[in-house]
């Protein structure tokens, strides 16, 4: 292994020992876990997150189209041809 430092906040080194420790592990270990789920996703969020976030706007906004989700394909459309 290549010994590497960091420096962290103290809130955050808290909360990263906290963590290991209820999960049995080093935070050296917590590290190379977030950092190997990091380069795995490449740091893209999860899919459910994404839904979520989608999901917490949807209806939040009028448009001022009355047929919009009859017609979102040709609305669309619209939008991309401009």
């Amino acid at each position: 292994m290549v010994r590497t430092q960091i420096q962290l906040p103290p809130a955050q080194a808290r909360a990263l020992k906290s963590l290991a420790a209820s999960r049995g592990i080093s935070m050296a270990e917590m590290i190379r876990l977030a950092i190997d789920e990091m380069l795995r996703t490449k740091g893209q969020k999860p899919r459910e997150e994404l839904w979520d976030r989608a999901l917490e706007v949807a209806g939040r906004y009028r448009s001022g189209r009355h047929d919009l989700s009859e017609k979102h394909d040709e609305h669309l459309a619209e939008v991309f041809d401009e």
